[in-house]
């Protein structure tokens, strides 16, 4: 619910209805305009009657919102979030990207990629510490000796580090070695990790679950957000369907929709939703055409002999093309890579 005010209001008649309005068991985002100031009700709004507010003489009128994500609403936040990680930022004008191997495996070979992808343009680092796994004889990765080779490839190369943390117990050691914590498709609406992550100031990459729809997926990034953390970074990798062929189905309709009903930035994953190198830069392509604010692209120096998901990572070279075809693209759209 939206109740904007009139441009005389006084300052003490704002907060008693802000009191009043507390009392009811919700909270206030206030949103101060150039012109009108806007009090945006976060919570139950089931017990507040508008006609009620609008009665009192301070009040233009009140909407309702009809989606349940306040705090991520567009609505609420007409402007375009920045989320900045070490003075590089996702969600401008440049178009941030993400590389690296599903799972990090040796220092030589995190190190050695992180040294590529960097020469080539990549600004972050991704790599994989805690590998959840549809089968638990696959491999789970190498966790905290993950988490420090991370940081040895971090400190040779100055890329800022995104891996996916699994169990609200690592929090604190996240924050100390992580530059961006991502947040798994399967974690999606684990909400007491959501929430937790909430007390942090640590950027979130939020990837949409597997089969989520886009207001459960904004549902969870506002999770974080009512606890505190607005620092959000959205990721489309595709969702289950009935369509075999590839790993999920990419739903690249999701970043116009995303765009048209939040503030958030949106970024794309071609690597997990297809589960095919070959589909990569294509749908890298298409991403960056219809508006995504940055790509996450799985780049290993030997696909065939990775421990974790070598048929849908690309090799560095390949990854230098993809980012030289991409720059043209970029600009058509008034962007830069």
């Amino acid at each position: 619910m939206v109740v904007i005010l009139k441009q005389k209001a006084k300052a003490e008649e704002v907060e008693r209805l802000i009191k009043q309005m507390e009392a009811k068991g919700v909270a206030i985002n206030e949103v101060q305009g150039s012109k009108i100031k806007i009090l945006g009700l976060v919570g139950d709004t089931s017990k507040i009657d508008p006609l009620n507010i609008e009665a009192n003489p301070i009040v233009e009128r009140v909407m309702k919102v009809q989606e349940p994500f306040k705090k991520a609403n567009r609505k609420f936040h007409p402007e375009n979030t920045i989320v900045d990680v070490n003075g590089i930022q996702i969600g401008g004008n440049k178009i941030a990207m993400i590389a690296g191997p599903c799972s990090v495996e040796t220092k030589e070979q995190i190190v050695g990629i992180a040294k590529e992808v960097k020469e080539y343009g990549a600004g972050f680092l991704r790599g994989g510490a805690f590998k959840p796994r549809t089968s638990p004889y696959a491999f789970q990765g190498l966790k905290y000796e993950g988490l420090e080779l991370l940081k040895e490839a971090r400190k040779e190369t100055h890329l800022p580090v995104v891996t996916e943390l699994m169990s609200p117990y690592d929090i604190e050691k996240f924050v100390e070695d992580v530059d961006v914590i991502q947040v798994g498709a399967r974690n999606m609406q684990n909400f007491d990790l959501l929430k937790e992550l909430g007390k942090i100031n640590t950027p979130i990459l939020l990837k949409r679950g597997l089969s989520a729809t886009i207001e459960e997926w904004l549902m969870s990034a506002e999770y974080i957000m009512s606890e505190g953390n607005e620092n959000i970074i959205l990721c489309e990798r595709g969702i289950r369907t009935y369509e075999t062929y590839t790993r999920n189905t990419l739903d690249l309709s999701a970043i116009p929709a995303i765009k048209k009903l939040s503030h958030l930035p949106i970024i794309v994953d071609p690597s997990h939703a297809t589960g095919k190198y070959w589909m990569v830069e294509p749908l890298a392509k298409a991403a960056i055409a219809v508006g995504a604010d940055g790509l996450i692209i799985e780049v290993h120096n030997d696909p065939e002999n990775a421990l974790c998901d070598g048929a849908q990572s690309i090799k560095p070279s390949k990854f230098k093309k993809l980012m030289d075809e991409l720059k043209p693209i970029a600009s058509a759209v008034g962007r830069e890579i």
